[in-house]
């Protein structure tokens, strides 16, 4: 059977769907079941690698889970201090209605938007916006459920971009090389392609840091291994620096270099948060980040030295 739309029809077209869509609570009305169906988990995750569409909803792009709360529309735009901020929720970044079986979502910045809500599972749901022609799919879980951890490996690209720079904060283990230098590391939001990095001593402003090098990076899938990648830094120069990329706690990173057998820890200094509100953390407003389909390659897992 195709996807069940959760949305009121015209009355003339009612006994044409009652029998498929409602069949065993045919009293209900939909606009209810649709408000049901959204608020019976904490956390939908948008996963933006199966988008489909030619436009684009920019607050749903930004988004890693939205929550609907009695009216309010949440989200978390960072995964820094995800499942604390806001309770788990996030932060609160618009209201939402739904009326005539319909999802209307009014957003701080990016305003009305109205969607169509296709169920796919008993946890997976279709936002279609007509206007935009894209499809959102979002995967529902109760917060006790969810699993933070993959949430950050899934999207390691985004995580590096969360803080303006990464501070070499210990070296163990290996051979002197070239890398004991550099004690910075940026991943910038304007793409997840390019790094800067630096030689400044530690403890260095960061917002007055000399970036030495550029280059590009790219991030590998290691197969069989879901909590490991493999960061590759081409510096301009045409210098290579391989690693194992673990990812510690939301603000501390694991780099081990196959070559020398040297592991490196680095620490987020500047945190970024996307779309402002209260915080511990500093924060600065930005809202150009989006997430975008990444499809990384596979490596296999190195030998340790």
């Amino acid at each position: 059977m195709k996807p069940l739309k959760l949305f009121i029809v015209m009355l003339v077209m009612v006994p044409l769907f009652t029998s498929c869509v409602f069949e065993e609570d045919p009293v209900i009305e939909r606009g209810i079941i649709l408000e049901n169906a959204l608020s019976d988990y904490d956390l939908w995750y948008v996963d933006i690698h199966s988008t489909t569409g030619t436009g684009e909803i920019p607050f749903l792009s930004r988004a890693f889970t939205i929550s609907f709360v009695n009216n309010t529309l949440y989200a978390n735009n960072n995964i820094v201090d995800i499942g604390y901020t806001g309770n788990g929720f996030g932060i609160p970044v618009g209201s939402y209605t739904t009326f005539d079986g319909l999802l209307r979502a009014n957003h701080a910045i990016d305003g009305y938007q109205d969607f169509e809500v296709f169920q796919l599972s008993a946890n997976q749901i279709r936002l279609y916006n007509y206007r935009e022609n894209v499809s959102y799919y979002l995967m529902g879980y109760q917060s006790n459920n969810f699993d933070y951890d993959q949430l950050f490996y899934d999207n390691i690209e985004y995580f590096l971009q969360e803080y303006i720079a990464w501070e070499k904060t210990t070296t163990m283990g290996g051979i002197s090389n070239p890398f004991d230098a550099e004690n910075y590391l940026q991943f910038t939001p304007e793409n997840n392609t390019t790094f800067y990095s630096s030689q400044d001593p530690f403890g260095t402003n960061i917002g007055i840091l000399n970036w030495n090098y550029v280059g590009g990076y790219e991030i590998f899938d290691v197969i069989d291994s879901e909590d490991l990648k493999i960061l590759t830094l081409h510096y301009d120069g045409g210098d290579i620096e391989e690693f194992e990329l673990s990812v510690l706690n939301d603000e501390t990173i694991s780099l081990y270099q196959f070559n020398t057998g040297t592991t490196y820890e680095f620490s987020g200094r500047g945190f970024v948060q996307y779309l402002k509100s209260d915080t511990k953390k500093p924060a600065v407003r930005n809202r150009n980040r989006k997430r975008m389909k990444v499809k990384r390659r596979t490596k296999r897992k190195r030998n340790l030295k």
